[in-house]
């Protein structure tokens, strides 16, 4: 599957690569990323291997992200190639509320603002990046219908929600005929499978491709933590965010580190780096439309892109599974095949096969059988 093998992204016509760009590392500001000359590099590595879909943030960098990419596609005239996605949320006034948030006022001053630093008139993708808690729903999607009206953004997203919010949010958008929500990007590893429980259904049955951020789990799956060389030491993401309380980058823990280990033992016997191994297996999940690959150096995102070549044995993969497997939790403990046993008075129902639609089976030459 190369990178230049494009899928349509959620219930939309906007064809993307499976493998996203993602540049929360191109700038420095942050204590870690990229220089600019090294940003340029993997951002015309990327596009030159096929890639077009390229995500970023009005946060990342303080804006430097958007302002880099804005200015990397123009040197080259690819915008019309390029799929940009980009978020707000996050306030960059402290002390002014409505500078942050998903309200309609801080949503309109943030797309002027990303539209301008990216140097566009229009953004493919347009993400709330964190649920705010105060906005209600239907204020959300009437102001990103409107940008949609307005030609500013042509499909809109979801990151970091409850799935009930989600959920809500685009029943509003199709009892209303707004825009409908395209896109739910949300964390997914071997490390963090908890979208497992609503999100991956919940995508497939809206409409919304699942685009995934932090594959490698903020750097614990790259292979700069080994188990065989005696622990946790490295000068990785995690080093420098030791002491952050943000919880995307608290990943060291016994279950992690088992996980680590066995993604060591099966990337061996692949003869593939394990960040390789970890890319390859969440792609490759249920429901995953696109994953997003971050990178400092630009040996790192050549190995990423190289997840793509090879499929994972069936017995390899079930390792990972099981290492990595969610605990079972109420009330999805009662989904599993004992309690549904019994609901169904021990007959096996299941997902019905492939072109089996309204009781009319589609055969291979198209026909219905009935």
């Amino acid at each position: 599957m190369p990178l230049n093998s494009y899928y349509t992204l959620g219930r939309t016509g906007l064809r993307v690569s499976r493998l996203a760009l993602g540049t929360m590392t191109f700038g420095t500001e942050w204590g870690w990323g990229a220089e600019e000359d090294t940003a340029r590099q993997m951002f015309n590595t990327y596009v030159d291997a096929g890639g077009n879909f390229i995500d970023t943030a009005d946060l990342y960098t303080n804006g430097t992200s958007e302002t880099w990419l804005g200015k990397f596609i123009k040197e080259r005239n690819l915008r019309d190639k390029i799929a940009i996605a980009t978020k707000f949320s996050y306030n960059v006034e402290p002390g002014n509320p409505n500078a942050g948030g998903n309200g309609r006022k801080n949503i309109m001053r943030a797309v002027e603002g990303s539209l301008k630093r990216l140097g566009t008139d229009y953004i493919d993708l347009y993400i709330l990046h964190t649920w705010d808690k105060v906005t209600p729903a239907e204020e959300v999607m009437r102001t990103l219908d409107d940008l949609v009206s307005a030609g500013k953004v042509r499909h809109i997203g979801l990151s970091d929600v409850p799935a009930w919010y989600a959920a809500r949010a685009q029943t509003i958008a199709e009892y209303r005929n707004y825009e409908p929500i395209s896109a739910l990007q949300l964390e997914y590893s071997l490390a963090e499978r908890n979208i497992e429980r609503e999100f991956i259904t919940l995508g497939q049955q809206l409409g919304m491709g699942t685009m995934v951020w932090s594959p490698l789990a903020s750097g614990l799956l790259s292979g700069k933590y080994k188990p065989s060389e005696g622990g946790f030491s490295g000068e990785g993401r995690l080093d420098a965010t030791r002491d952050v309380d943000n919880p995307a980058f608290q990943k060291v823990n016994d279950r992690n580190w088992k996980i680590v280990s066995e993604l060591e033992t099966v990337a061996k016997e692949l003869g593939r780096s394990m960040a390789q191994v970890a890319v390859n297996w969440t792609v490759n999940r249920p429901g995953i439309a696109s994953v997003i690959v971050g990178a400092s150096k630009l040996s790192q995102l050549e190995d990423n892109i190289k997840a793509l070549d090879f499929d994972i044995p069936s017995e390899l993969s079930n390792r990972l599974e099981s290492v990595s497997k969610l605990e079972s939790q109420f009330p999805y403990s009662f989904f599993d095949a004992e309690i549904q046993g019994m609901i169904h008075g021990g007959a096996t129902v299941g997902d019905k096969p492939d072109g089996y639609q309204s009781g009319v089976l589609i055969n291979s030459a198209g026909g219905g059988v009935s």
